[in-house]
């Protein structure tokens, strides 16, 4: 194809403005490099008037200056997807940034090709067993969902996160794992990939960084990298994938600077306008089908702990389960800091995680929210003030969240406790007997950081 040149006209930071003649315009989303140094990308993102576009730069723009020219490649940004990237560090152009060396893939995917018709997509009814106790239990995930991990600074999110694919990963036979960092710091990705080649995992997973440093445009599509890798995995290999991303919010949050960038007309909350559609267009892309599927687990920031934010809202109606970090309960000491009431799941209901489950579950909810009422009374008249059968309740409630704490294995290091795997069939049957009273023999602080009530009674 006949190369076709356009000239910069404008430049207002990372937004550089395009002119081209109009026999020869580019398309949406086609990438464009500068001539004198090809390096330096820029991304069509939409049009002024009939022959001037404005795009976005994901390089700094101090090698550009007005007149000078710029090539367009008359394709999306394309990038390596196989067998190959797997173990492999890349940025949102498929480039290893892992010194490993270049990928060598035949194949090649756009980042923005996507989307199943209403058809294709399929229902999976395999519960996807995790070996947290508060996550299996209250927030049940089965192979396709997305789950959301909710929280403010420094409660746990990433570490939570890092559990999950340290026990999923690690049990895995057939999946291949995609993992995004958007807006993120680096230390964290250096952490995570040290984590990872300890626990012998790399070899499963392919990780994609878009770090706190970066421009906007690339944390934006970061997120759609991921989900082109993702796609490759479940179409073309027909495995099942695992999407682990941290953190959704930067990528809302990334969105709303690009919007800025561009003088769009931001919504009444001050993001921008398009935030609901940006997180479809994401989120709608990782369905499952009859042969594969994708499970999405997404850690989420929550601005000034306020639930209520609207980045962190755009994102709750595509989850299936969500589990919600207290600072509360981090302040605690109570690890990981899951909100049990807050937390929640669509799947949990009979036909999905059994009879049994359903009812432990509904019976552990009463039991929570009737030893919150109580510790407000606790609170202001104190413990001996209660009957017999409201401290007895009282009591229960403690040990059933004091159950619920649990030692991780990528935490070791720092707590000197080993790792707790649990299956979901011994937390139903430890948290029926404590909701009967069967546990009432036990101190309450032994089972604090257990695995089950029997490791409680063995020591």
């Amino acid at each position: 194809m006949e190369k076709s040149y356009g000239k910069i006209v404008n430049i207002e930071g990372q937004v550089v403005t395009v002119e081209f003649d109009r026999d020869n315009v580019p398309s949406l989303k086609d990438i464009l490099i500068f001539e004198e140094d090809q390096s330096v990308k820029i991304e069509v993102v939409f049009s002024k008037n009939d022959t001037s576009f404005y795009c976005l730069s994901f390089s700094p723009t101090d090698k550009l200056y007005r007149g000078a020219r710029v090539i367009n490649t008359n394709s999306s940004i394309q990038i390596p997807v196989g067998d190959e990237i797997l173990g492999r560090v890349i940025n949102i152009f498929g480039e290893p940034i892992d010194g490993k060396g270049p990928i060598k893939s035949a194949n090649t995917k756009s980042i923005y090709q996507g989307h199943l018709s209403y058809e294709e997509i399929a229902f999976n009814k395999q519960f996807l067993e995790t070996g947290i106790k508060a996550v299996d239990f209250f927030s049940p995930i089965l192979k396709g969902d997305k789950i959301g991990l909710f929280g403010g600074a420094g409660v746990g999110k990433t570490i939570l996160l890092t559990e999950i694919i340290h026990n999923i990963v690690n049990l895995s036979t057939k999946r291949s794992v995609v993992f995004a960092g958007i807006g993120e710091r680096s230390r964290e990705g250096q952490e995570l990939y040290e984590t990872l080649v300890e626990q012998k995992a790399l070899q499963f997973i392919t990780l994609i960084f878009g770090t706190m440093g970066d421009n906007p445009a690339i944390r934006f599509r970061t997120a759609f990298t991921a989900a082109a890798v993702a796609e490759y995995f479940r179409d073309q290999a027909d495995r099942e994938v695992l999407l682990f991303i941290d953190n959704l919010f930067r990528f809302a949050l990334a969105g709303n600077e690009l919007s800025m960038l561009m003088n769009t007309i931001p919504s009444e909350d001050g993001y921008q306008a398009t935030l609901a559609s940006e997180m479809g267009s994401f989120h709608e892309r990782l369905a499952s089908t009859e042969k594969s599927s994708i499970t999405t687990i997404e850690a989420i920031y929550i601005p000034n702990d306020d639930l209520l934010d609207q980045g962190v809202q755009s994102i709750f109606p595509y989850l299936d389960s969500a589990v919600v970090l207290s600072r509360n309960i981090y302040q605690e000491g109570r690890l990981p800091a899951i909100d049990l009431l807050e937390s929640s799941s669509s799947n949990l209901n009979s036909q999905l995680v059994g009879a049994e489950h359903y009812k432990t579950a509904l019976d552990a909810q009463a039991l929570l929210k009737e030893g919150l009422s109580l510790d407000r009374i606790v609170s202001l008249v104190g413990e001996s003030e209660l009957s017999v059968d409201d401290r007895l309740t009282f009591d229960r409630a403690k040990k059933l969240k004091n159950y619920m704490t649990q030692s991780f294995f990528v935490a070791e290091a720092q707590t000197g406790r080993p790792g707790k795997y649990v299956p979901i069939k011994t937390t139903v049957s430890d948290v029926r007997e404590i909701i009967d009273g069967k546990a009432d023999d036990l101190d309450e602080d032994k089972i604090l950081f257990i695995g089950t009530l029997a490791e409680a009674r063995s020591s």
